[in-house]
């Protein structure tokens, strides 16, 4: 936790102790993630459903647990909302705290048996409610421009976190050797335009009229040397894709579509904090309508499109 902490020395005590807590967490998925295929049990489903009807992997309750039990010791963290459970919880021995959390504690587990790389997301709000007092759904849904602080952490070739306090996104890789998060990058900044379109081109004839206009741009669009401006790249996995677009420009869209008018990505768990994280690298976000972080929720497991990415790209996409 050195160089994390070093970090984070300006920051409130109690974000401090939250990230140490992340820190905790993401070692252990890590560890397990590693060993995959190594006699570890985590491959496969784990025979049951989350509240959104998806077939819940082995290590998405592994994570889930892992990242509960974190929180719930850190002693500031007044309650979560995961993904993965159906509903709020509040951790009765911290009601002093004044955070609360959201949190994908793996998403795009369904490519940890092919080996494409997963992550974590989380988002941190201050509550609402009276310090003390029990938690109520206010707490909870609170649009994205209230959060505090966001981040990932993805399990690759290497395990990295990225996050923000609000000033700036910073990439710290972790270092096998002590266990400690080692900062390779501060205030990354998304480049103003890129090569990248990551959307599932298969769903093309459920697009709506100005995003089947944006994909057929990025089909057509030449540089100056004649030579194709974009290239298609979709691993299926949010935070891979988020992750190489944010590094080298681009732009990621999951849409509303016939089958999921809604979009299928969760705005409190996915939506928010990657929508937090690319402004403050200088990127957008919307719901192919409206800013991401100014949608007031209304229920834990709301669903919304996402469009985010580089500046230039966004003002493309949204033209009508």
């Amino acid at each position: 936790m050195i160089e994390l902490h070093q970090h984070l020395a300006d920051a409130d005590p109690g974000l401090q102790k939250i990230f140490q807590a992340i820190q905790q967490a993401s070692l252990r998925v890590a560890q397990e993630t590693g060993r995959a295929g190594l006699g570890a049990d985590i491959y496969g489903a784990k025979g049951s459903e989350n509240i959104q009807g998806e077939e819940q992997q082995k290590l998405d309750v592994y994570a889930d647990n892992l990242f509960t039990d974190a929180f719930r010791k850190s002693g500031v963290i007044a309650g979560m909302a995961s993904e993965e459970v159906d509903n709020a919880l509040q951790f009765d021995e911290s009601l002093d705290g004044r955070y609360v959390i959201m949190i994908d504690p793996l998403d795009g587990s369904s490519n940890i048996d092919v080996n494409v790389a997963i992550g974590t997301i989380f988002a941190i709000y201050e509550r609402v409610s009276p310090v003390g007092q029990p938690l109520t759904p206010e707490d909870f849904l609170q649009a994205g421009s209230k959060q505090v602080a966001s981040g990932y952490v993805s399990y690759s070739v290497s395990t990295q976190l990225v996050f923000s306090v609000g000033a700036g996104v910073h990439i710290f890789t972790l270092d096998p050797s002590s266990q400690e998060y080692m900062l390779i990058q501060e205030n990354v900044t998304i480049p103003e335009d890129g090569k990248v379109y990551s959307i599932n081109e298969v769903n093309f004839d459920d697009f709506n009229a100005p995003l089947q206009r944006f994909v057929q741009y990025c089909r057509d669009k030449r540089n100056e040397k004649g030579k194709r401006k974009y290239t298609g790249r979709y691993i299926g996995s949010l935070v891979a894709d988020f992750h190489r677009n944010l590094l080298k420009g681009g732009i990621y869209v999951y849409p509303a579509t016939v089958e999921a008018p809604n979009g299928k990505l969760r705005l409190l768990y996915e939506g928010n904090p990657m929508a937090f994280l690319i402004t403050q690298a200088g990127g957008k976000a919307t719901d192919g309508v409206q800013n991401i972080l100014d949608i007031v929720p209304t229920e834990l497991h709301q669903r919304c499109p996402l469009y985010i990415g580089s500046p230039v790209m966004m003002d493309e996409v949204m033209k009508p």
